[in-house]
């Protein structure tokens, strides 16, 4: 099916449709951050960052489009310049101290309200209709723009691009790793790493023990996203290793077992950093001169909280 067939189908849902429109607005950004950055004569990797950049943006764009050894090839390219480390942010002027001041003398906390339109928007599709909470937030990122507009009339169409290629080029190559990390998770699944896991604790859980199965099940959930870094990549593997024969098999809550399982992978999400936009790239953004120091203030919170999760896995199942 090509984009004209694609977009004029009835057998494509409105919410594909729109869907794949917001994937090609954010691959045109990564285009225009492509530009910019091989235009920047201070960027020392100015070819790198745009390959990497105008690459992501391709895939986006065209990725469903084109065939799938097409894809892998890209793939393959998108990822050579951040191994050889040849992507590295751009110079665009950032605001001013002056200008910062006076916009929170002029704003204050109703910077804020754009902020809440992002989840809100999603939320509102997910509940209230028939299309992708993505294609909400989407949404909500438009409404932000024209209140941050409102808000000052110097928030210009240009200043949104700039404050956007900013931000991209400080998060970097790390952008990607959310999505190929829930890509491996289908891969593993695939693969069938979930029956291995399945045939190796088997040797360990007594058949029956549905109170050792949620611990080993718990347990597992955590230490598997981090080492993928997405609890939604490690929850399909490890339902199918451990959660279905081990816990779902006796009558345990499919609901309560499966909610409180991705939240015992969320507490593995905050001792890695694999989960980039979590751990990651907030020491970029904020210049944290120690890598893990995110990660450091996170973890005993995290295992009071698994331990917690447990507790209501087992109470409640």
């Amino acid at each position: 099916m090509n984009p004209i067939q694609f977009y004029t189908s009835v057998d494509v849902t409105l919410s594909e449709k729109l869907l794949e429109v917001m994937y090609c607005i954010i691959g045109l950004i990564s285009m225009y951050v492509a530009f910019k950055n091989l235009k920047d004569k201070e960027n020392k990797n100015s070819v790198g960052s745009f390959v990497f950049w105008f690459d992501l943006g391709i895939m986006f764009v065209l990725g469903k489009w084109l065939p799938a050894l097409v894809d892998g090839i890209l793939l393959i390219i998108l990822v050579l310049p951040p191994i050889l480390k040849k992507v590295s942010p751009g110079n665009e002027p950032e605001p001013t101290l002056e200008e910062m001041e006076q916009n929170n003398k002029k704003i204050g906390a109703k910077v804020f309200f754009p902020a809440v339109c992002i989840g809100l928007f999603a939320l509102l599709a997910a509940f209230f209709t028939k299309i992708s909470p993505l294609v909400g937030m989407s949404v909500g990122v438009f409404v932000a723009m024209i209140i941050l507009r409102i808000y000052s009339k110097s928030n210009t169409p240009s200043v949104f691009l700039k404050d956007c290629r900013r931000m991209m080029d400080v998060v970097g190559p790390l952008s990607m790793l959310p999505m190929l990390l829930a890509a491996l998770g289908a891969v593993f699944t695939a693969a069938g790493v979930g029956d291995v896991i399945s045939s190796l604790v088997s040797n360990i859980i007594p058949a029956g023990n549905v109170t050792i199965g949620i611990i080993v099940y718990a347990i597992g959930m955590a230490v598997f996203t981090m080492i993928m870094g997405n609890a939604f990549a490690a929850i399909t593997v490890m339902t199918v290793g451990i959660g279905a024969p081990f816990v779902l098999k006796y009558g345990a809550d499919p609901v309560v077992i499966g909610s409180l399982a991705l939240t015992c992978g969320y507490c593995g999400t905050l001792c890695t950093p694999m989960a980039a936009n979590f751990n990651i790239v907030p020491v970029a953004i904020l210049e944290m001169k120690d890598k893990n120091g995110v990660i450091k203030k996170q973890v005993l919170v995290a295992v009071v909280m698994l331990v917690v999760q447990i507790v209501m896995m087992i109470m409640m199942s």
